[in-house]
């Protein structure tokens, strides 16, 4: 049979009407209020004992801290004696002042202006003779001069200027070294000539190689150098090229062919 549940009755028993109450959770849920309750009076005494405890130990330790005597011993220290004074010599006297030279200055009066008549010229003071004098008059022959030749002056022979030394190298003359035809010829020359090396093709380098070589008088070339290179056969190439070239024309200085040394740059570049 369900209980009959009554006005005062609370949640506990609404919720569990019709079941066991003799233990299990209706027993928990009954005494819980009285377990919390006992527990926190027990915590709360706990705390404040504990506070109590600790006041009265502090207490405890500051009056025997109090009771500790400190002595310490002074010690008595010499007064220092006075620095003794230290006469020094008396400094020595001052050099006595230069004596600044006396210049002497000259007026400078206004030019007076005066005409030609009333200038006088000042008659030159007679020459003394020193030596022996003859009392005869000797009569000498007259030499004739002729007066010097300016090489300056109008009408005069030009001056060559001086002739260059045949061995003698130009880095710079007035009159450059040309391949034959211009650079237009060098180009279509190089064009048949260049082969690329085989070693840059597979590498796939290129780049400029800057050869230099002396133009002789007659346009032979000579001396011929590789002064800066890519490596991979086209340091070689460049200069087989030059090497092979016809002869140039050369380079002229103050009219005359001359030797000049000349630098040209070959590019390798890949076809794509």
């Amino acid at each position: 049979m369900s209980q009959v549940i009554s006005q005062d009755a609370t949640l506990d028993d609404i919720i569990f009407k019709d079941k066991n109450r003799e233990f299990g959770a209706f027993v928990l849920r009954k005494t819980y209020p009285k377990v919390m309750k006992r527990s926190v009076l027990l915590g709360s005494a706990l705390f404040v004992g504990a506070l109590l405890l600790a006041a009265f130990w502090k207490q405890l330790t500051a009056e025997a801290e109090d009771k500790t005597e400190v002595t310490a011993e002074v010690m008595k220290l010499d007064k220092p004696a006075p620095p003794k004074k230290v006469e020094l010599p008396p400094p020595p006297p001052p050099p006595p002042p230069k004596e600044i030279p006396k210049v002497t200055t000259t007026k400078f009066l206004p030019p007076e202006i005066k005409h030609d008549e009333e200038v006088t010229k000042p008659e030159p003071p007679p020459e003394e003779v020193r030596g022996n004098t003859a009392s005869e008059t000797v009569k000498g022959e007259t030499e004739t001069y002729e007066p010097p030749v300016d090489p300056d002056a109008k009408g005069s022979e030009p001056v060559e200027p001086p002739k260059p030394a045949e061995d003698e190298i130009f880095t710079a003359v007035e009159q450059q070294a040309e391949f034959p035809g211009g650079p237009g010829a060098w180009g279509r020359f190089l064009q048949k000539t260049l082969k690329y090396p085989s070693a840059a093709q597979r590498a796939n380098v290129g780049g400029r190689v800057f050869v230099s070589f002396v133009v002789n008088t007659d346009g032979s070339i000579q001396d011929v150098q590789v002064l800066k290179g890519v490596g991979f056969g086209c340091d070689e190439e460049a200069v087989r090229v030059i090497k092979a070239m016809p002869r140039w024309n050369p380079g002229k200085q103050s009219g005359r062919a001359v030797r000049s040394r000349f630098t040209q740059p070959i590019t390798f570049v890949l076809s794509e």
